[in-house]
């Protein structure tokens, strides 16, 4: 607990045993009042004090104002035992809520854990510990094992294990080596690394999440704003609805000042409204830092219920539910081993940066031998040409085959091919396609469990390609050849589409869809580390590669607006009952208090159900496996 928190609890503690003393030791006259008013100004003087505060600000009609109204009416009406009764039980709601909140915070104090405390820089040979904001581009710092990294950058020595527990909610720490880009925030946990720095802290990854997660209270959900002009509008209502409580049926009915004074007291007290400027706001706080739990950032409480409306998840290809890297898919040859194949290819390919000769070289895995390669040619949109072991070898695209004059079978293979010849002679092809995540066929089986009516997926990739993904990873539609202005263009019709209330979410890299991005309704960047444009354009950030985290946080907003629901209905219909109770003279400040703080604690604790959301293990095996963890 705060330090705040133990002086309330300590306050409530004080007033208790006063209160009880009050009660047993049954005095009478200036000692009895003396007593109870000591104990009323321990327990509720703060109380009393905000609303007078509040009232010089022009802020009159609020919870203190009228909790002060009607435990100094009770006082006045010789009802010493319910005012202080009001005030304890307030106190305690009110402690219920601190606590509620500190608990929602500390989960996103366990983000904001990732701010490093210092790096240690390499000047003039030698080592200084400074602060990261220091700390300048292309300077060399040294992280040592237990330390967290200060800066994003670049391993230039080193080898060693790091956490991104706390910025991806990845269990499994990853290794890294030189020549690897690393990002700040995350724990080195086994060997020394020596890190250029790429980024100033400013611009560094773990500056921008802090950023945003601080930011996310700013932006609040239909539900918050509902409540907050409900609160703006009810309290002055109530007020003079007391007022005319306290004043018309004793006119009316020639019955007691004291008795509708003392039900009008009892109204204001009930008419508190805790429960729902609490509970709502403090809900949506919760589904925020539940979702941080498991590696997603919700850039406000807006974007967290537009999601629990999603109808339609519209995928950017390549770098979302591909790797955007290129892998060995098939190889065929009728005169050599598919092992002799793939040599061939890889010495011919070796001099090449090319991301397609990259995988090749990548799936041969052995050592090549350059003094085997001579004459090395490489034609600009073909191939390679190169001698190996004497023998002319080409490497390419059928318009190398062709231009070659060598002859083949077109199998009209969906992905990119390489053709092979030596001498001539047609040997064989490799066909390398861009690998679909592991994750992504769990993630569109995640998202209709979800509810979601529609998948959909736009690419610029060839038509054959595109639809070759679209078809095993089962989506509803895929439309594929589309420039980059093709996609808003497609990206409106699709809203088009969508019925009244639903939501359309658009998933991608970030780097290059940050129009489309923007259009949506919402828009969710994947693999957001280290990506200032996903950061800077998307609602909503997946700080894995994992689309099925997509799933997760849906099920995450759907649980939170159906808590804000329960609370609301809750909140509203026990206290329409208990007002018109009170109104009638049917209960008294005890029912009022329940009412009040009852009610107060009760939506608090259900609020609170929002931040439960089980760690994410992310490597997962099935769909299954995912629905049964993701929330508590």
């Amino acid at each position: 607990m705060s330090k705040k928190e133990v002086k309330q609890l300590v306050r409530i503690l004080i007033a208790s045993v006063g209160f009880v003393a009050a009660l047993l030791l049954k005095l009478e006259g200036i000692a009895e009042f003396l007593l109870y008013f000591a104990t009323y100004l321990i327990v509720g003087g703060d109380i009393i004090w905000k609303a007078v505060r509040n009232i010089s600000r022009g802020q009159v009609f609020d919870e203190n104002f009228l909790m002060s109204v009607a435990t100094i009416g009770a006082f006045c009406l010789g009802e010493y035992s319910e005012g202080i009764a009001v005030m304890l039980f307030y106190q305690v709601g009110e402690l219920f809520q601190s606590y509620a909140v500190s608990k929602s915070r500390r989960s996103i104090s366990e983000l904001m854990d990732i701010r490093p405390d210092y790096a240690n820089v390499l000047r003039n040979g030698e080592m200084i510990q400074v602060d990261p904001e220091e700390v300048q581009v292309n300077e060399i710092v040294v992280v040592k094992p237990g330390e967290r990294i200060p800066l994003d950058g670049v391993v230039t020595d080193g080898f060693s294990a790091i956490d991104t527990s706390a910025l991806t909610g990845e269990s499994v720490p990853r290794e890294v080596h030189a020549g690897e880009h690393v990002i700040s925030g995350c724990i080195n946990q086994t060997g020394k690394l020596t890190i250029q720095v790429n980024k100033v802290y400013s611009q560094s990854t773990v500056a921008k999440i802090l950023e945003l997660v601080e930011n996310s209270s700013d932006k609040k959900s239909k539900s918050e704003n509902f409540i907050t002009k409900f609160a703006r509008y009810y309290t002055p209502i109530v007020v003079f609805a007391a007022v005319i409580l306290a004043i018309i049926p004793p006119l009316i009915t020639g019955q007691s000042f004291g008795m509708w004074v003392e039900r009008a007291l009892t109204f204001l007290v009930i008419s508190c409204p805790c429960a729902l400027v609490i509970s709502v706001p403090l809900s949506f706080f919760g589904g925020i830092g539940g979702a941080s739990k498991s590696g997603v950032l919700v850039k406000g409480s807006n974007y967290l219920e537009a999601l629990a409306r999603t109808e339609m998840v519209v995928f950017d290809k390549t770098g979302t539910l591909t790797k955007g890297s290129f892998v060995v898919s098939e190889m065929h040859s009728d005169k050599m081993t598919d092992q002799e194949l793939l040599e061939l290819a890889a010495y011919a390919e070796d001099y090449s940066n090319h991301p397609i000769a990259q995988s090749i070289k990548k799936t041969f895995g052995r050592t090549i031998d350059s003094s085997r390669i001579k004459d090395i040619e490489e034609i600009a949109g073909h191939g390679v040409k190169s001698v190996i072991d004497g023998k002319v070898v080409l490497a390419g695209n059928a318009k190398l085959m062709k231009r070659e004059r060598i002859f083949y079978k077109d199998k009209k293979l969906v992905g990119t091919v390489v053709h092979l010849a030596v001498n001539n002679e047609y040997m064989g092809y490799i066909l390398i396609e861009d690998e679909i995540k592991e994750d992504a066929p769990h993630a569109i089986a995640a998202l209709r469990s979800a509810g979601i009516k529609q998948t959909v997926m736009l690419t610029g990739d060839a038509d054959a390609v595109g639809k070759k993904v679209a078809a095993t990873l089962k989506l509803d539609k895929a439309y594929t050849e589309l420039l980059p202005a093709d996609k808003v263009e497609r990206m409106e019709e699709l809203m088009k589409e969508k019925s009244t209330h639903g939501k359309l979410a658009f998933v991608g890299d970030g780097i290059n869809d940050a129009p489309v991005l923007a259009r949506a309704d919402i828009g969710i960047a994947m693999g957001g580390l280290g990506s200032d444009a996903a950061i800077e354009a998307a609602d909503v950030v997946i700080m894995t590669d994992e689309p099925s985290k997509i799933a997760t946080v849906m099920k995450i907003s759907k649980k939170t607006l159906r808590i804000v629901k329960q609370n609301i209905i809750f909140a509203l219909g026990v206290k329409g009952i208990v007002l018109v109770l009170g109104a009638l003279g049917i209960t008294t400040m005890w029912g009022a208090v329940f009412a009040d703080v009852g009610v107060s604690v009760i939506a608090i604790i259900n609020a609170i159900r929002a931040l439960n959301v089980k760690k994410l293990n992310t490597r997962k095996t099935a769909v299954r496996e995912q629905d049964e963890r993701v929330l508590a």
